[in-house]
């Protein structure tokens, strides 16, 4: 069985003084960056890195050629590291990803990355129906609060309800410290 790991939207937009800021972001990077690690030592040709470069201007963040949408310096790409580029929260919808885990032989994924209730939720979500053994590596992930109708969810809640929405039906949930004591 072929493991990869997909690393989702660690882009400068989500970090302090970017276009859309997270709560945590570097928390969740130097979580990832564990992983990349790992990964770098055990499994190095199976890591993916997900940038989303926004497909119209009123997305307001990621768009095309700024320093945004640019892969942050925590978890930035080795030259042979592949780089998938994604215009949709959902990291396989019309990207090459699920062509390349194939030709790879990969049957399960790790995933991490930004933000939790938007492109991990939908990539997570891709991954197990497109049939692979998916790991969400939790503490590696970030997102912000949410408003709707005048009342403001904080951002820890949204990401622990998202979070055990996955786990209850789609995914297997790991803490990175729980991950690198086990693999």
């Amino acid at each position: 069985m072929s493991t990869a790991l997909i690393i989702v939207d660690i882009q400068n937009d989500y970090f302090p003084n970017g276009r859309m800021e997270l709560s945590n972001p570097e928390k969740a990077a130097d979580n990832a960056a564990k992983v990349i690690d790992w990964f770098r030592k055990n499994n190095k040709d199976n890591i993916f890195h997900v940038q989303h470069i926004a497909g119209s201007p009123e997305l307001g963040f990621f768009l095309p050629d700024t320093e945004g949408a640019e892969i942050h310096e925590t978890v930035l790409p080795l030259e042979n590291e592949n780089i998938i580029v994604k215009n949709f929260p959902n990291s396989f919808l019309k990207t090459d990803l699920e062509s390349k885990l194939k030709e790879k032989g990969v049957t399960k994924v790790i995933v991490l990355g930004m933000m939790t209730h938007m492109c991990i939720d939908a990539t997570v979500r891709a991954a197990v129906d497109l049939g692979y053994e998916t790991t969400l590596i939790e503490d590696a992930c970030a997102t912000l609060d949410l408003t709707y109708e005048g009342k403001t969810v904080p951002a820890e809640q949204v990401h622990y309800a998202f979070v055990r929405a996955l786990e209850s039906m789609y995914c297997n949930v790991s803490s990175t410290e729980d991950f690198l004591k086990q693999n």
